[in-house]
């Protein structure tokens, strides 16, 4: 069998000739591999044809041409973004011999910044943005006002079906361009209004003074936003703070006066400055929490890797600070000077570097690499950084008060975790006592239910598939990691389990996603408001202590049913209200009929094994949410405002959700 293998294969290498080669004229290389120009064909890819457009938009805006884009979400999931920029230039162009407009849309690699005057700093480089939109829409309509005319032309799948067109005269200019995906290369064609908020919201802090507005005609779904914020990126860091006046602050839980959000400053410390590489700002404010959440940006494109940018950051402001805390004695000589991690706790940043000819490693543009642009922002960060603390003494003292706190704990959590290891439980090797391992070793098909409760979990026990399910049962209440310092974490007996039982570490510097036992991490709670509070106090775990868990895929949420209607010997299952009754209109079965019983399970413990296995455990009909993670800046907050210290902001979310709540026990 090997032979006839080997032989099928060399036959196959050797076919292949010239006349293999295929050579896609046109976008219809865009069509073809759509993946290697956004990213993806599934929700991610397909917003990022909004952002492209809105892209060039905003390129219009940092020109000083644009001060309004408006995004929007036609009634039939189509797009339309209207500016008013200088318009597209719609005259013949030189070489192409077709009017320029039509270049920009049908034509890879053709834009105005590669070179010449139309822009000096750009987010859009490589010239693929409104082409490679074009060729993935099934149709794209671009209508622009310039040189006292409106210019008007059709596209359809990258292909040009009618000339430029006048369709009238104007004093205006700008550009609107009017898309619809197209379903033969996207898996959804439905545009999430959150999504596309968070980014045009970002947009704005980055940009300020412009004003970017969001309309969804959706039928019910209709509603407007208007993003403007003149404070720019120190708006942004408020914003991701949460930050309110000290007259504002209210209540704790418990009735007692809530402690600031906002550390110190009363407001972020904003620098900017200007060199011959580029522009560079920075807004910082220190908040009472423990996260750090330091965000940066390279002509309004997130470098979620980071970059030069973001390493000349966090250099100048660990020297800074360990420089002040020198000089003025609050480092005594024997002291070790405060680490990158001890000046971050706490810290929110954004860092914002416009740059005239960006260096990204790679399409995806998420780190970048321009060597000039680390000292540019260093010598920003420390002379002026330097200068604050110089003049506002009391914010270098409440600040460095702080580092050294971050330092203390910093090396009592290293204790916490050395002590443990010493003791064998973070070894790969040390499993925990309640947990009911798989016979698979294989970690692509394992699967680990971390279950509440021990009668819940002696159910999924029973009633699991030995060979590629593990059970882990909780008990007790849950540590708050989002109120807790690691030292907490590495030693609480209730994630203890969690973190042996996985057996890829914990923390940002020694989680490896690499070394993990189970591919599928579920969390498998009651559906109730006891179930959602345990399973926010994981995923806030998973997110804070195992982020790359979730960045890859593996984290899941069990969705166990609520009610079990049965009639006779035969019985259905509904998750919640709206499927009770769908369940009732595909059975025929009457709800007021005396032989109909509806069972609301109060929790999973009720669940006898047959019927866990029945509803959540099988793959072949049970039903998983998987969690991820569009924007971490997004996720960072929402956990911050739901499961920090500060009762306000966590009340502003529940007065502005509490219409969407469903199955509240009372």
């Amino acid at each position: 069998m090997d032979e006839i293998d080997n032989e099928l294969e060399l036959k196959d290498k050797n076919a292949y000739s010239e006349n293999d080669i295929e050579v896609l004229e046109g976008l219809e290389a865009v069509r073809v591999r759509p993946g290697m120009y956004i990213g993806s064909t599934g929700a991610q890819g397909l917003h990022h044809l909004v952002y492209e457009i809105v892209d060039n938009s905003i390129d219009e805006a940092m020109a000083g041409r644009c001060s309004r884009i408006i995004v929007t979400i036609n009634s039939d999931n189509s797009i339309t973004v209207e500016d008013n920029g200088a318009g597209i230039p719609c005259g013949i162009h030189k070489t192409a011999g077709i009017p320029t407009v039509e270049v920009v849309h049908t034509i890879l690699h053709a834009g105005g910044k590669f070179g010449g005057n139309g822009y000096a700093v750009s987010g859009g480089l490589h010239g693929v943005g409104a082409s490679v939109v074009n060729a993935l829409s099934t149709f794209l309509e671009v209508e622009v006002k310039r040189d006292g005319k409106i210019h008007y032309q059709r596209y359809e799948r990258g292909k040009t079906v009618t000339p430029l067109l006048i369709k009238g005269d104007t004093e205006e200019t700008g550009t609107t361009t009017h898309f619809k995906p197209d379903p033969e290369i996207f898996e959804e064609t439905v545009f999430d209004y959150g999504t596309l908020l968070h980014r045009l919201r970002e947009m704005a802090f980055l940009n300020k003074g412009v004003r970017i507005i969001l309309r969804d005609n959706r039928g019910e779904l209709e509603s407007e936003e208007e993003l403007y914020y003149e404070g720019g990126i120190v708006s942004y860091v408020e914003y991701l703070n949460n930050s309110f006046d000290s007259a504002e602050e209210g209540y704790d839980d418990d009735g007692k006066p809530l402690k600031k959000r906002v550390f110190s400053p009363a407001k972020p410390i904003y620098f900017c400055g200007e060199k011959e590489a580029g522009f560079a700002e920075v807004a910082m404010q220190y908040q009472s929490g423990y996260d750090e959440k330091v965000y940066s940006y390279a002509n309004n494109i997130n470098t979620r890797e980071g970059g030069t940018h973001l390493v000349g950051f966090k250099n100048a402001i660990t020297k800074v600070i360990n420089a002040y805390a020198r000089k003025y004695n609050f480092l005594k000589e024997n002291d070790k000077n405060f680490t990158g991690e001890d000046v971050r706790e706490g810290l929110t940043a954004v860092i914002s570097v416009k740059l005239h000819n960006p260096q990204f490693e790679g399409q995806t543009k998420e780190k970048l690499g321009n060597s000039e642009i680390k000292p540019l922002v260093e010598s920003i960060i420390i002379d002026k950084l330097t200068e604050h603390f110089e003049e506002n003494p009391e914010d270098a003292r409440v600040i460095i008060e702080k580092c050294a706190i971050a330092a203390r704990a910093r090396e009592q959590a290293n204790k916490a975790r050395e002590q443990t290891r010493r003791k064998g439980a973070l070894e790969s090797t040390s499993l925990p006592g309640k947990l009911a391992d798989c016979s698979e070793k294989d970690p692509s098909l394992c699967e680990i239910y971390i279950v509440e409760g021990d009668s819940a979990g002696g159910s999924a026990k029973v009633g699991r598939n030995r060979e590629i399910q593990a059970i882990l049962p909780l008990w007790g209440k849950m540590l708050n990691v989002e109120k807790s310092r690691a030292d907490k974490v590495f030693s609480n007996d209730k994630l203890l389990p969690v973190i042996q039982a996985l057996g890829a570490g914990v923390g940002n510097d020694e989680f490896d996603v690499n070394k993990l036992r189970y591919h599928k991490i579920v969390i498998m709670a009651d559906a109730d408001v006891d179930g959602s509070h345990i399973r926010m106090l994981l995923m806030t775990f998973f997110f804070r202590y195992m982020r790359p868990l979730i960045e890859n895929g593996y984290l899941y949420l069990a969705q166990p049913p609520l009610y079990k209607i049965s009639k006779g010997k035969e019985s259905v299952y509904a998750f919640d209200d709206k499927e009770l009754d769908v369940k009732f209109a595909e059975t025929g079965w009457n709800r007021n009929d005396k032989l109909v019983s509806i069972a609301r399970f109060k929790g999973l413990g009720e669940m006898n094994p047959e019927e866990l296995w029945a509803t959540t455990m099988n793959p072949e009909t049970r039903t998983f949410l998987r969690v991820t993670i569009e924007n971490a800046e997004s996720a960072s907050k929402t956990f911050s405002e739901l499961m920090g210290e500060s009762v306000e902001p966590r009340r502003e979310y529940i007065h502005a959700n509490a219409k969407f709540v469903q199955n509240l026990d009372i």
